[in-house]
């Protein structure tokens, strides 16, 4: 059984740089339309420490917006999830741009402490934008998808209601973080993790529902879609430094394909949901949530968006949230012992 989790990261771009309206509220208005249209709901990661600090320092006239948009979205049953990137809670902004504190930019190193405030501050924000103090988002998504070293950070994330981590991208390979994500190529589509996300552990606090990712040669990356939108990011690759770093996460003989429904085009999609579907003709048993990634940023095509749902119907594959699947990889998982 198929079923696709949209997901979407609710963000500006990664140094500080852009627009509210333009990167978050406009087009994450038109990709709700949409699925609205279809019947059907997302998860939106908001990034909540971005967001709040936005705010507390008046630099975009666009927060009120889009804190109502996270409220409206909220009513309208679209799932919400927590986004974190921790470099941004010791922000400072001078001379109309923002310098955040990239000694925090992956929480899982940092003290127990210092991630229970960042988790405890973020959720709290989240929790007064839509109005509901009662607000436990099960799932969470990492900035960078930095979830290594996981074994602390996924016990204080589970401290406050959280169930699923989808930060994973197997076969991932960051020489500059230090993320690695290689050796979750060999897990299934989800499994439990303690200390070490890459490894499943029946007994772990929290369940892995990774990006869902095709191992492909490099050069397939390359598309004029994909090429087109990662010029226009703003990003710290932009140095000389950081492109060379960059380019040696590229160069092996074969890369992750993210299933991302921004930057991939509609051949790209149907083609890895294809081999998906030939795999579940052989075996309808077994539960496969597809995680699906876009970022707000990155929403310029919407009609191949709204192709790929069509394409979806057709093939009669249902779209889901994380709080409908976890019910569903609990009874596969109960079913397995």
């Amino acid at each position: 059984m198929i079923e696709c989790i949209f997901t979407i990261d609710y963000e500006i771009y990664g140094n500080g740089e852009g627009s509210l309206r333009e990167l978050v509220y406009e087009p994450a208005e038109k990709l709700a339309e949409i699925f609205r249209k279809h019947n059907a709901r997302f998860v939106v990661f908001v990034e909540a420490a971005e967001l709040e600090m936005i705010e507390f320092r008046q630099t975009d006239s666009g927060i009120d917006p889009v804190k109502q948009q996270v409220r409206d979205l909220y009513e309208q049953g679209f799932e919400l999830g927590l986004h974190l990137h921790p470099q941004w809670y010791n922000a400072q902004y001078t001379n109309g741009a923002w310098s955040l504190d990239y000694s925090e930019y992956n929480m899982c190193v940092l003290s127990e402490k210092r991630m229970q405030h960042m988790v405890g501050r973020s959720l709290a924000f989240l929790r007064e934008t839509v109005g509901d103090h009662d607000l436990k988002p099960i799932s969470f998504r990492a900035g960078n998808w930095l979830f290594q070293p996981a074994g602390i950070a996924a016990t204080v994330l589970a401290k406050h209601g959280v169930k699923i981590d989808s930060s994973v991208y197997k076969g991932g390979l960051q020489h500059k973080h230090g993320l690695d994500y290689r050796r979750a190529v060999k897990n299934g589509y989800y499994w439990n993790f303690a200390d070490d996300v890459n490894t499943a552990a029946p007994d772990g606090v929290l369940l892995e529902m990774p990006i869902h990712t095709r191992m492909v040669p490099f050069w397939k990356m390359l598309t004029g879609k994909r090429v087109g939108i990662q010029r226009k990011s703003s990003s710290s690759y932009r140095t000389t430094g950081g492109r060379m770093v960059r380019l040696r996460d590229y160069l092996r003989l074969r890369y992750p394909l993210k299933f991302d429904f921004c930057r991939m085009t509609f051949e790209e999609l149907t083609a890895m949901m294809g081999r998906v579907v030939a795999e579940d003709r052989k075996d309808p048993s077994t539960y496969r949530p597809l995680v699906a990634i876009g970022h707000t940023k990155d929403l310029v095509d919407f009609e191949t968006v709204e192709a790929f749902l069509k394409y979806l119907e057709h093939k009669d594959i249902s779209i889901s949230t994380f709080n409908k699947a976890l019910e569903k990889c609990a009874v596969q998982q109960n079913n397995n012992v």
